[in-house]
């Protein structure tokens, strides 16, 4: 008999992780070897849980998701990861596959998907959930002409960083977490090639991207 796959359950609600783990239980080749409820309990953990398969929530305290995937790429661990969330969102989709995620399920998805998903995985391919996978399609081929262009939300981002509010309160307009407006800045910058959120304000104005009062 083969040796069972090691999963380790990244999610910051208790009730989600624990369907998840009865849910993983149920099948033979399968393996639950521990669970955490941030990124950074995860990566305190990993060496000795030594799991396979990572099921990573996206929305997370402390250290969220796509934080950990980047952490994870840095370290060069061999440890692959699912991302298992409610987000659908094109960017977050992308941002994911980009640091490194191998599969992208959303909550709710049918037990056997989830089952699939890590087998799949385990054995070294990818696996997206059919929306998940049109979304990532229909983003990458709008985008095609123009890498550098601005999502949706970074433009939402942006015009509320165009008021002069901080990450925090441009968190509570579009209701996401402080570190994921960071993620967004970030990323604002970097397409626009601004050094810092003021520049970013003026390239965007001459751009026609934002109207300043």
């Amino acid at each position: 008999m083969s040796e069972s796959i090691r999963i380790l359950v990244v999610d910051d609600h208790p009730v989600v992780r624990d369907g998840l783990i009865a849910m993983l239980s149920t099948q033979p080749d399968f393996k639950v070897v521990g669970q955490a409820s941030n990124g950074e309990e995860f990566l305190q953990k990993l060496p000795d849980s030594k799991p396979d398969v990572i099921l990573l929530d996206l929305e997370m305290p402390v250290l969220d998701g796509l934080e950990t995937l980047q952490k994870l790429r840095e370290s060069e661990a061999s440890v692959r990861v699912i991302v298992f969330t409610v987000f659908d969102t094109d960017e977050r989709i992308l941002s994911a596959m980009q640091a490194g995620a191998r599969g992208y399920l959303l909550k709710g998805a049918p037990r056997e998907d989830v089952f699939k998903a890590v087998r799949v995985v385990h054995a070294g391919g990818s696996l997206l959930e059919p929306l998940v996978a049109s979304k990532l399609l229909d983003r990458i081929t709008g985008n095609r002409t123009d890498p550098d262009a601005l999502t949706p939300r970074e433009l939402e981002v942006l015009g509320i960083l165009a008021q002069g509010l901080l990450n925090k309160e441009i968190g509570d307009c579009l209701s996401i977490t402080e570190r994921t407006v960071k993620f967004h800045v970030s990323s604002i910058l970097g397409k626009l090639g601004a050094g810092n959120r003021t520049e970013a304000v003026a390239i965007a104005a001459q751009r026609g991207l934002v109207k300043l009062k």
